[in-house]
């Protein structure tokens, strides 16, 4: 008896766990397992190129780490070299923030021509350039006076074009005198040279005769 149940049990939990199994829905058509997010790669700030070069740590707030990046180190290394790493930062914190830029570019162009002209330095580049400034400005002053010059042949030989048309249409406008009409001067000139013909005529005459 105890035995036929315990068979009968095991049979009917077999029949209820394979129905559960089969009434389940398949693996394939569940949804695929999400990843988990990828972390960022951690950033790794590198030191201004004015601390690499004093081999110095850089901290979060350097003065020289805006102006000075770590892949320009031969803007530090020029400015270093003429003015000193103490004379930048004193100069860079004495000024707002506004300004630091534009002075740091005035202290690295100084420095390049210090170094390429060591006696006159920026000076010197400046007077070549006001040098540069004087002759465009003479050569200018002597393009303009060309100019004017040429502007006032201009204005004299459309003048001179203009009375030259003038006088042609005035004698356009006058009418020719013809040679079939005949004027009383002209004929008061005809018969006095007849009458100086008649007496030259007459005094030859009488010379024959008395020859």
């Amino acid at each position: 008896m105890n035995s036929s149940d315990t068979t009968t049990t095991t049979t009917t939990f077999n029949h209820h766990s394979s129905y559960s199994y089969s009434s389940s829905p398949p693996s394939s058509s569940s949804s695929p397992p999400t990843l988990p997010p990828s972390t960022p790669p951690p950033l790794v700030l590198s030191p201004c190129a004015a601390c690499k070069i004093l081999r110095r740590r850089c901290v979060d707030k350097c003065v020289l780490a805006p102006y000075f990046p770590p892949n320009e180190p031969l803007k530090f290394t020029t400015a270093h070299r003429v003015f000193g790493a103490s004379n930048i930062i004193k100069f860079l914190q004495e000024l707002p923030e506004s300004q630091r830029a534009d002075a740091v570019s005035s202290m690295v162009y100084e420095a390049n021509a210090r170094i390429r002209d060591p006696v006159y330095g920026c000076a010197g580049a400046i007077c070549h350039l006001q040098k540069q400034v004087g002759e465009l400005q003479a050569e200018l002053a002597r393009a303009r006076a060309e100019l004017v010059n040429m502007q006032a042949q201009q204005s004299n030989l459309v003048a001179i074009i203009c009375m030259e048309m003038a006088k042609s249409q005035q004698y356009c406008a006058v009418p020719p005198i013809h040679s079939s009409e005949s004027s009383p001067d002209r004929a008061l000139f005809e018969s006095d040279s007849f009458l100086l013909d008649d007496a030259n005529l007459s005094s030859v005459w009488e010379e024959s005769l008395w020859t």
